[in-house]
């Protein structure tokens, strides 16, 4: 079910892509925004379209898209709309998630779509900046470790590099 080194040989690939640490994270934050958008079964297209249009690493930002998986779902969605309803000063009424479909997802996007596209909005932010600063510290702290990629690091860290 769980293969760990499986997991840990596709860390192990985006770690030492060769890009910079800044152009990885910023792949990375941009998936994970993505991934809080309550538009279920277009994560991935949405996650390509936008690695192309904003020009960051397609690999991280795919993988960004889909870190918020089946089981953190609905506490998301929940939070988004609540966050939402009280950004917008109302009392949040009892959002009750039946499926995870589509046709039943445009629905709820009817009925409470302004707070529940708010709230996601905002966590997805949130989320997105703080797995960037995760995203580039470990990779410079892994890179660090092996001294190719460290003078690579630091020849990109020196010089910048522009994003492709």
């Amino acid at each position: 079910m769980f293969d760990k080194e499986k997991w840990k040989k596709r860390i192990r690939t985006i770690l030492t892509l060769d890009s910079h640490p800044g152009h990885i994270a910023a792949g990375f934050s941009v998936g994970v925004f993505i991934s809080f958008t309550p538009f279920f079964g277009l994560h991935t297209p949405m996650a390509l379209v936008a690695a192309f249009i904003l020009r960051v690493n397609k690999i991280t930002c795919l993988t960004g898209a889909w870190i918020n998986t089946p089981l953190t779902v609905v506490p998301v969605l929940v939070a988004s709309y609540e966050l939402g309803e009280y950004i917008l000063g109302h009392t949040p009424e009892k959002l009750v998630l039946k499926e995870l479909t589509l046709q039943y997802g445009l629905e709820i996007l009817k009925s409470h779509g302004a707070p529940l596209l708010i709230g996601a909005s905002l966590l997805g932010f949130a989320a997105a900046l703080l797995s960037y600063a995760l995203v580039y510290y470990l990779i410079v702290r892994f890179r660090r470790k092996d001294e190719t990629l460290n003078c690579l690091t630091e020849e990109m860290e020196e010089i910048g590099e522009e994003l492709e």
